[in-house]
């Protein structure tokens, strides 16, 4: 096996040498296409909970134990069975999982990882994550608009577009869209090369990919590991990616395999030596079986061949362990490897390298963001846009909802009387249209969740900003959609129903309904942000707007709550949203003829048994009927708002950002 140190590049021994003499500041630009990674004694442990509440117990548990490696330009394949730690170990190469419990040491061409190498890198989820409701081409300039540096014109960009379009074989599907679960669209191999497509924007050194064959047929598995190998030939790349059981003509493509089993190497090495070494074992595969079968079956213990040979290498004070527990084939198929002069070669050169990056003095420059905020709050808020009229599920069927529930309560409400059942039917209208607009804004969960997903992609990836995502998603999602019903309630109620025939009042009744329901979906934010499933969201939020509903001040006087719970009065959305709706529709109105008004006048509390004006029965409502009244409810509201805002954007900065 040759010297690590001859698989780096000249300029890179170079600065090596000049490392000794004086500080070195890396860059970027330090890490070319076709880096070496190497890894030396990683290990990984994980906190585990076990039990119920009050009986938990906490333990560690060791998911990679010294595992050690050189991923070279060409295909490196980590093979493994289920729960071997293959997608713990890409993860940590890729530094996408969370520092604590690791140890080890992970050097790019022999120096340290930058701190924002999963910037640097191109990385690949098992999962296609992709916008479905844009088209190929779309999702490739999002990608290229926020990725690539701004000092790259537009045409540069759109250039870099067309080229990746046409080296993943993507031309004729260009400007089809992606598809959704409620529309059909491109087929799972071109997705999952729209996926790589969007990766290899920025030209990245190290290509990591999770799982990139799972859901594909065999025959489209094996066009994208063709494709795959075509780029690390070409373009001298350096694709690391796991896989679990590959068939025969995809195996045969591999430059470099790691075989894992129990989180320990089995086999690191040529792909092609791996048949020999395991020969070598006393393991003999047999004529037309799948080299990855073959290697599976051993690990588990399933083959004949694994059973024959075990007692070639295993003596018989190796099959029993120290904890008494029988050696398994995995820990002893592990142990072999660590004891090969193979093995031993590699953890050597390994560690002199180790040695050295630590005896060199070094620092980073933190790589930043390609684009600056309003940049990337333009795109991202051009996607938003687009994916919410792609979905009219979520924005079409919308608005015609509103629009008919809108006249079916005109309908109901309609034509209202100056007499004590107009009074009535005024505070029925206006609290079902506060409710309404409180209820509706349960929606609003899913403007975080249903993203989640592409939201921690992208950000990891340092697509943008979370302050640029977020407020994207408020600009060009939420103030739309809930401005609207606002607006087309107020239109539609207004004078069906027969409310105060001013201009002003109107008015005042729409911006009220849009504040409450800004308020409404704030809430909703901070209470789902974070959040996997809506459905806990939607139960939470559902019992806050119960309790809201309460405390509105219709089916409870104010004026009669006990003091210990008055309090909860200030946490109502619908009171203060129904106060100022009160406020602009009853001042000024009269519900008795001039003679009795004039009896009533004189009266200096109001009779709870003729209500004569407007301003009577807000009094005997307890609302504040002075020139601040309908303002200070718009302070309450607007308040609450930013409040609310505030948490959702807290708790989205704090969203761990580790798979």
């Amino acid at each position: 096996m040759r010297r690590l140190s001859q698989i780096l590049s000249e300029e890179h021994v170079k600065r090596e040498e000049d490392s000794k003499k004086k500080k070195v500041v890396l860059s970027g630009s330090e890490f070319t296409h076709g880096s070496t990674m190497t890894f030396y004694n990683i290990s990984y442990k994980v906190k585990v909970k076990t039990g119920y509440y009050g009986f938990r117990k906490i333990f560690k548990k060791e998911i990679l134990t010294e595992v050690s490696g050189v991923m070279k330009p060409g295909l490196n394949a980590i093979l493994g069975p289920t729960g071997s730690g293959k997608s713990s170990l890409l993860d940590i190469l890729a530094t996408r999982k969370d520092p604590c419990g690791l140890t080890g040491d992970i050097l790019i061409n022999g120096y340290p990882q930058p701190p924002q190498f999963k910037c640097m890198s191109g990385y690949v989820v098992q999962e296609d994550i992709v916008m479905g409701t844009l088209t190929v081409r779309e999702n490739l300039e999002f990608s290229a608009a926020l990725r690539l540096p701004s000092s790259m014109s537009l045409e540069e960009k759109k250039e870099r577009v067309d080229q990746i379009i046409m080296e993943l074989d993507l031309t004729k599907v260009a400007n089809a869209k992606v598809g959704t679960q409620f529309s059909r669209g491109i087929s799972g191999g071109e997705k999952k090369r729209v996926c790589i497509g969007l990766e290899l924007i920025t030209h990245p050194p190290i290509l990591f990919l999770d799982e990139p064959t799972t859901g594909l047929d065999s025959s489209t598995a094996n066009a994208v590991m063709e494709l795959l190998k075509r780029m690390s030939v070409n373009g001298k790349k350096t694709i690391v990616f796991s896989i679990h059981q590959p068939r025969y003509s995809i195996f045969k493509l591999f430059d470099s395999l790691t075989l894992l089993a129990a989180g320990r190497v089995v086999y690191h090495g040529l792909a092609d030596k791996v048949l020999p070494y395991f020969l070598s074992l006393g393991f003999v595969c047999e004529a037309y079986n799948n080299p990855a079968d073959f290697f599976m079956d051993i690990i588990n213990g399933d083959s004949t061949a694994a059973a024959a040979s075990k007692i070639n290498f295993a003596t018989e004070s190796d099959l029993e362990k120290p904890d008494g527990e029988a050696e398994t084939i995995a820990l002893m198929l592990a142990r072999q490897y660590a004891q090969s002069t193979q093995c031993i070669r590699m953890k050597e050169q390994l560690k002199q390298l180790s040695i050295e990056n630590k005896q060199r003095k070094t620092s980073y420059h933190l790589i930043p963001y390609s684009t600056s905020f309003f940049h990337q709050l333009k795109w991202v808020s051009r996607r938003t846009f687009k994916n919410l009229i792609g979905n009219p599920q979520n924005s079409t069927a919308q608005i015609c909802i509103t629009t008919v529930l809108g006249l079916v309560i005109g309908a109901i409400f309609a034509h209202v009387e100056n007499d004590v059942t107009g009074i009535q039917n005024r505070v029925g209208a206006l609290f079902f249209l506060t409710t309404n607009q409180c209820l509706n804004s349960v929606t609003t969960v899913e403007l975080f969740i249903t993203e989640k997903r592409i939201f921690m992609h992208e950000y990891i990836s340092g697509y943008y900003r979370v302050s640029a995502y977020f407020f994207s998603k408020i600009i060009a999602d939420m103030i739309p959609m809930r401005t609207l019903p606002g607006i087309i309630f107020t239109c539609l109620n207004y004078f069906i129903i027969g409310f105060k025939p001013t201009a002003q009042a109107f008015f005042i009744m729409m911006i009220t309904l849009i504040l409450i329901a800004y308020t409404a979906s704030s809430l909703s934010l901070a209470i789902a942000t974070g959040q996997s499933v809506s459905s806990v969201a939607n139960l939470l939020i559902n019992i806050c707007f119960v309790f809201m509903i309460l405390f509105s001040g219709l089916l409870v006087n104010i004026t009669t709550i006990s003091p210990w719970l008055l309090w909860l009065q200030y946490f109502s959305i619908t009171r203060y949203g129904l106060n100022a709706l009160q406020i602009n529709e009853f001042i000024g109105l009269k519900f008795c003829d001039a003679s009795t008004s004039g009896l009533n006048v004189t009266c200096i509390t109001p009779s709870p048994f003729t209500i004569c004006t407007g301003e009577e029965y807000l009094a005997i409502q307890g609302i504040d009927i002075t020139p601040w009244g309908i303002l200070q409810n718009y302070v309450a509201l607007v308040c609450m708002t930013v409040i609310f805002l505030s948490i959702a954007y807290t708790k989205l900065r704090l969203l761990k950002k580790y798979t």
